[in-house]
Order: C-alpha cells, then structure tokens, then sequence
C-alpha cells in the first residue's frame, strides 16, 4: 500500500516539530535569501511496525532508531533560495519511513545477465586503519539498509557490522559514494541526525567525510560557508 504524505508545513509551529528539527527553521527562515521552509509532517510509527520490520529483517533496531520513529514515521525538510526572481530548492534533509528503510540490493544496480553483483567489486586491499573503522562489506558480512538516498548523490546507511542474527550494539551509519566507496559517518543515529541538520541537508555535504571532500560547485550554494564538518 503506498504511503499517503499529508501536505507540507510552512514553517513550525508545532513544539514537537521544533523539536524535531532542533529549532533550525527559525535560522533559516531569518537568513537572507532563504524561502519556502517547510516540513513533512508524519504520524509517528506504532510499535507493531517497528517490531514487524525487526522480524522481517532479522535485525534489532537501536534504541535511538526507534525513538526517532516513534516521534516520526520518517522526516523531510526542505527549503529554497531567491535568486533574482527565481526560487530555487536547494537544501533537503529526509529520513526514510520505517516501510522504506529497506535492504541494499546486492544487485540492484547491476540487472543484466552475468553481470557482478556489488559482492564481486570490493576492494579488500583497503584495510581499516587507526582512523578509520573497517568499511561494510556488501555479502553476508553486513547488513546494510538505506536511511537516505541524498538526491542520487549517494546513499546514507544503517549499517550492522556483523551480518544476521544482527544486534543493535552493532550498529554505525556509514556514507556510500556514487563510486561505491564507503565513508564512515557515525557510531549512532543520533549523531549522524544532528550531522544532518548542522549542515541544513546541503546539497553532497555528506562528502565532507571523504577524503576528496565537497565539490567545488557545491561549496558555493547554500547561506553563508557550511563546508566543514559539524560539530555537536
């Protein structure tokens, strides 16, 4: 059955949407230029939903996930700029819902016959090192299921470390380039949301934890310089 989304909210008035998105609507409604903040409100998750999706999969969500969904089945935010007489969307912050938080195809980018799957195109002479946990793995290793798609510039990912059973304790989010490289983010949903709204959902801010970092086109977009990485 699909999703039915109820219209966005211009602005936030509610106290448990302001609190939802840590007060950042009334910075970017009182930055210049910026226009059209709104958010997706969405009913919060029951709990058999929560519990369905944990018996599907395998896999025990961690206790930050499932607060979030129980505040709010999935979140998006967005907000535009004026330039000239043009509004332009520019920033996007989203979670996916708990029906959409859905396991990486192993072969989903690769539809033809005889073609690799994503299993096959690992590298494993790139080894963890002392700042860098080891990366996720597309076999059975990990289990690996998509929070955010980032306007194809990516994918953010739950990532469980030590395939199924899989256990909450083993959880970290972890950054998917369109080259298929992984970028550790954070050890736990709450951080990686804060991330989230630090860098106002920002087109590609999540190549700040690259080691190639932001594009030049996209450091020039957005109020004011948030290049750098956020701070808590």
């Amino acid at each position: 059955m699909q999703e039915e989304s109820p219209p966005p909210l211009v602005g936030c008035s509610k106290p448990h949407l302001e609190k939802l998105t840590l007060g950042i609507t009334r910075i970017l409604e009182s930055s210049p230029g910026v226009t059209e903040v709104t958010i997706v409100e969405k009913a919060p998750a029951e709990r058999h939903m929560i519990s369905s999706w944990e018996q599907k999969n395998n896999c025990a969500l961690p206790e930050d996930v499932k607060n979030f969904y129980l505040m709010t089945n999935g979140f998006h935010m967005t907000w535009s700029v004026k330039l000239d007489e043009h509004t332009i969307p520019l920033g996007s912050m989203a979670i996916n819902s708990i029906a959409k938080l859905t396991q990486l195809n192993q072969s989903s980018m690769y539809s033809l016959p005889n073609a690799p799957t994503l299993a096959d195109l690992e590298d494993d002479t790139e080894e963890a090192s002392e700042n860098q946990p080891e990366k996720p793995h597309f076999d059975s290793r990990s289990v690996i299921f998509e929070l955010d798609s980032c306007n194809g510039n990516g994918k953010v990912c739950l990532v469980y470390k030590k395939g199924k059973p899989a256990l909450a304790k083993d959880t970290e989010i972890w950054f998917l380039d369109r080259a298929l490289y992984w970028h550790f983010l954070t050890e736990t949903f709450t951080a990686y949301y804060r991330l989230l709204i630090t860098h106002l959902g920002l087109p590609q801010w999540q190549y700040a934890f690259t080691n190639y970092g932001i594009s030049p086109q996209a450091k020039c977009k957005g109020p004011g310089d948030h290049s750098e990485k956020g701070s808590f």
